[in-house]
């Protein structure tokens, strides 16, 4: 915990901040200005609420001496004391070093990996999975291009994901999904182990990210369709190549204006993604203690159908919920991979 000159330090800068905020700052202040506030209310509200526990405690303890008070100090004493501990986790919680990101919408892709087709169902299933966990949390999913398999799976999504805190909970869902089912192709009735691959990225704002026109080829070409009337005879489809990386992205709906605009949005998540994975390589024993930005092609959980049961790899996490997780209930998953998380930068903060 910090000492206490450093609470009240941390006091004083938020209540300069509102005073410059009242007082009408420069505006091009106010952002950066609005920015920190926001980021030290919780801190001061947290900083308030312990030093006016310790302060009721202090008080309690002096009643002791008071016969006509000493009752009720011996009341209000241990429920303080007990109090206490709470308050100062939840203040080393509230100054734990937060991820700029995480109060971004987020950009999801999901593509099938080893399996053939069953991994494209499995992707599907996955889709439906972060639906219905975004109708849960009362966000918006809009899906920006999909491009499904015969059997009615999905050879690459991908969504964009808007509400409080999206990319703060779902980041811990980037990696390799694994799948152990019985197929309904498989007329035998063995189990198969199938994946698919989900990556979850902050969507970059424009002043993030500067993509120069030289470094962008364009192309387009005609959208592939399902046959007969639907096939797209208009080249609409475009396809971006950044060249100074070499990340290729897609997009295939019916506009060709719409189609420039997304591809734009998830090549921009895409190397703000890339830009934050290389500052993150400069702390390489945080990045590993940190289950929330570990390498995509990790495989981080299992989903087996015969028992019903799903498994995190990077906490050890075993729930036997497998249908209630298929229908969006993901929170069971996400919190204790946030507690963890918070756990490895407390102790890191405190070592």
């Amino acid at each position: 915990m910090l000492p206490q000159d450093k609470l009240d330090q941390i006091t004083r800068r938020f209540d300069y901040l509102e005073a410059r905020l009242a007082e009408g700052a420069a505006p091009a202040e106010i952002a950066a200005l609005s920015r920190e506030h926001s980021e030290l209310a919780p801190v001061v509200a947290q900083i308030a609420a312990l030093t006016r526990a310790r302060a009721d405690l202090a008080e309690a303890e002096g009643w002791l001496a008071d016969p006509e008070m000493k009752a009720l100090a011996e009341e209000e004493i241990p429920r303080l004391r007990a109090r206490i501990p709470d308050l100062e986790q939840a203040l080393r919680l509230a100054l734990l070093p937060r991820d700029a990101a995480d109060a971004r919408p987020a950009i999801l892709e999901i593509r099938p990996g080893t399996g053939g087709e069953e991994a494209a169902l499995f992707a599907a299933d996955l889709l439906r999975m972060y639906q219905r966990y975004a109708e849960r949390q009362g966000w918006r999913f809009r899906i920006l291009t999909q491009a499904d398999s015969d059997l009615g799976g999905i050879r690459e999504v991908t969504a964009h994901v808007q509400g409080e805190g999206v990319f703060a909970r779902l980041k811990y869902e980037s990696g390799v999904h694994r799948v152990q089912r019985v197929p309904e192709t498989e007329a035998g009735g063995r189990i198969h182990t199938s994946a698919a691959t989900v990556a979850v990225l902050p969507e970059a704002e424009d002043v993030d990210i500067d993509i120069p026109a030289a470094d962008i080829r364009i192309d387009t070409m005609r959208s592939s369709g399902a046959g007969g009337q639907h096939v797209n005879t208009t080249d609409s489809a475009v396809r971006l190549t950044h060249i100074p990386t070499g990340i290729v992205v897609t997009s295939s709906e019916k506009s060709q204006h719409q189609n420039r605009a997304i591809a734009m949005q998830v090549l921009r998540a895409r190397l703000y993604d890339l830009q934050r994975s290389r500052a993150d390589e400069a702390r390489a024993t945080e990045r590993k203690a940190q289950v929330g930005s570990g390498d995509r092609s990790e495989r981080i959980r299992t989903y087996n159908f015969p028992q019903g049961r799903m498994t995190d790899h990077r906490i050890n996490l075993t729930l036997y919920a497998l249908p209630q997780i298929l229908e969006g209930d993901l929170n069971p998953v996400i919190d204790p991979l946030i507690a963890h998380d918070q756990a490895a930068k407390l102790a890191e903060m405190e070592a």
